[in-house]
């Protein structure tokens, strides 16, 4: 396999971490806010679960299809629109996470 292949094909299996990543800040946030008894908290966990799964489950798998048909045409695999809510989903969380740290208990 050449590395024109495989690139696309590694960056699908990043995505892919991202979406565990956020998916992993989920149940970090959902732990504290339940130690804490933070209902308001916990329901922030989830709206990151939520998005963890959509990376997981809807905007993955759209880039791994956009990957195949590239590679089968043999062109471009850039997709910026996905790119775009893929970092909107990262900066979101990591914003959620900055709170997190820095609010008093």
């Amino acid at each position: 396999m050449s590395s024109r292949q495989t690139q696309p094909e590694r960056t699908v299996l990043s995505w892919q971490r991202t979406g565990l990543g956020v998916l992993a800040l989920a149940g970090l946030l959902a732990r504290a806010a339940v130690t804490d008894g933070a209902p308001v908290r916990l329901a922030v966990a989830g709206g990151v679960a939520l998005l963890g799964l959509g990376v997981l489950g809807g905007l993955t798998p759209v880039r791994a299809r956009a990957v195949d048909r590239a590679l089968d045409r043999g062109t471009g695999v850039a997709v910026p629109r996905l790119a775009l809510a893929v970092t909107a989903v990262v900066v979101a969380v990591a914003g959620v996470a900055l709170v997190a740290v820095l609010s008093p208990r």
